[in-house]
């Protein structure tokens, strides 16, 4: 993604969680845990990958995107595809972007980056005021 600023990746936070499984001190339970939602985002907004999954080694990972923004309203907070994301980076102002991998076999689920997507902000320009924030002001 062209756009990408300010982004984190959880590589190293996904290598301990994945020594710790392995060394018996986290339980399967804890790390196998993709709700019902996150399964069926993974399946229909989901990008397969062909990494296989860390803990059961017999499906494939997924990769699904959720955004978050102020100025998104009711999008705030669903799953994208990457084209939805290029899309919405061309259009829309600032906002941010999870992604997370999931195993829709065992149920393995992990933040694997987070980064920033649309307009950046113009310095000394208030952001624009949305319906709820108008409403609540």
């Amino acid at each position: 993604m062209p756009g990408r600023r300010s982004v984190v990746d959880y590589a190293l936070q996904r290598r301990a969680v994945l020594a710790a499984v392995a060394a018996g001190r986290t339980g399967l339970f804890e790390v196998c845990d993709a709700s019902p939602y996150l399964s069926r985002a993974a399946k229909y907004h989901g990008e397969a990958t062909e990494a296989p999954c860390p803990i059961c080694r017999r499906a494939h990972l997924s990769q699904v995107s959720w955004v978050y923004g102020e100025a998104l309203g009711p999008v705030s907070g669903q799953a994208k595809t990457g084209r939805e994301l290029a899309r919405m980076d061309a259009a829309q102002e600032e906002f941010s972007v999870y992604t997370v991998e999931v195993c829709r076999g065992c149920g393995w689920n992990h933040l694997v980056t987070s980064f920033v997507l649309g307009a950046e902000p113009v310095p000394g320009r208030a952001p624009r005021r949305t319906r709820r924030r108008a409403a609540t002001e």
